[in-house]
C-alpha cells in the first residue's frame, strides 16, 4: 500500500508541476499579446537581449555540436546502407534525421545547458536576495517584467536556431558524403533538399516551439520557487537542467505521435 501511495502522490505532484508550468506560460503569454492592448507592452530591450544570448552567442558550440551530429549519422548510416547498395541514399537519411529529429532536439539539449539554467539561476538569485519581493512591492509583475521578455526570445530564437543547427548537420554529412561517397558538393546538397518535404521542416519547427516554451516555463518557474540561501538557487538551476531535459523528451515524444498518426491515419 505505501509504493501504492508513493505512486499516486508522485503522480499527483507531477500533474500539479505541469499545471505550474501551464498557468506562468498562459499569463507569460497573456502579458505578451494581451499586455500591449492594456498598455502593458513587453519589455522589448530585454526580450533583445535575451535574444541575443539564447541566440546568436549560442552558434558557436551549436553549429560544432550539429556539424559532428551531422558527420556521425552519415558515418552510421552508410555502414549499413553500403552493405545494401543504396550508399547514394545517405544525403537522405542525414537530412531527415536532422529536421525531423535530431535538429530541434539537440539544439534544445544545448539551449537548456547554456539558457535554461541562466533562467533558473538569474531568477533565483533574485529571489533569494528579495528583488522579486521588490517589484511586487512596487506593483510590478514578475511575470511580465521578467518572463514574458524570455519567453518571447526563446519562442522566436528556437525555430532560427533549429534551421541553422539542421544546416550545419547536413553540411556535416556533406564532408563524408564528398569524401567517401562520390558526391560532388552541390549534387549532395541538391539530393539533401529533393528528399525533404515541407511537413519534415515544418514538423521540427513546431516542436522547437514548444521546446522554447517548456524550457523558458521550467527555468523561471524553478528560479521563482528557489527557497532561502544561496544553496537553493544551485538546487534550482540543477532541477532546471534536469526537468527541462525530461519534459522536452516527453514534448517530443507527443509531438513525434502527433505527426506520424497525421502522416499515417
Amino acid at each position: 500500500m505505501e509504493i501504492v501511495s508513493q505512486i499516486g502522490a508522485g503522480f499527483t505532484n507531477g500533474l500539479a508541476y505541469i499545471g505550474s508550468l501551464a498557468s506562468l506560460g498562459g499569463r507569460a503569454l497573456y502579458y505578451g499579446i494581451v499586455g500591449p492592448f492594456q498598455g502593458k507592452p513587453p519589455r522589448i530591450g530585454s526580450a533583445a537581449s535575451a535574444a541575443m544570448e539564447v541566440g546568436v552567442r549560442a552558434l558557436p558550440i551549436l553549429s560544432l555540436i550539429t556539424f559532428f551530429i551531422g558527420l556521425i549519422l552519415a558515418l552510421q548510416s552508410a555502414n549499413e546502407l553500403a552493405k545494401l547498395g543504396a550508399l547514394n541514399l545517405v544525403a537522405k537519411a542525414v537530412a531527415l534525421s536532422m529536421t525531423r529529429e535530431l535538429g530541434p532536439l539537440i539544439t534544445a539539449i544545448v539551449v537548456i545547458g547554456r539558457s535554461g539554467s541562466a533562467f533558473a539561476a538569474e531568477i533565483g538569485t533574485m529571489k533569494v536576495t528579495e528583488e522579486i519581493d521588490a517589484l511586487e512591492t512596487m506593483a510590478i509583475s514578475p511575470i511580465h517584467f521578467l518572463v514574458t521578455p524570455k519567453f518571447l526570445a526563446m519562442i522566436v530564437m528556437l525555430p532560427c536556431l533549429t534551421i541553422w543547427a539542421n544546416t550545419m548537420g547536413i553540411l556535416g554529412g556533406a564532408l563524408f558524403g564528398v569524401t567517401q561517397a562520390d558526391f560532388t558538393f552541390g549534387r549532395y546538397v541538391q539530393a539533401s533538399i529533393e528528399s525533404l518535404y515541407l511537413r519534415d521542416i515544418t514538423s521540427g519547427l513546431i516542436k522547437s516551439v514548444m521546446f522554447g516554451a517548456t524550457i523558458t516555463a521550467v527555468g523561471c518557474l524553478e528560479g521563482l520557487s528557489t527557497g532561502a540561501g544561496a544553496e537553493q538557487v544551485g538546487r534550482s538551476t540543477t532541477r532546471a537542467v534536469v526537468m527541462s531535459i525530461l519534459l522536452v523528451v516527453v514534448v517530443d515524444l507527443v509531438f513525434t505521435g502527433v505527426f506520424f498518426f497525421v502522416d499515417n491515419p
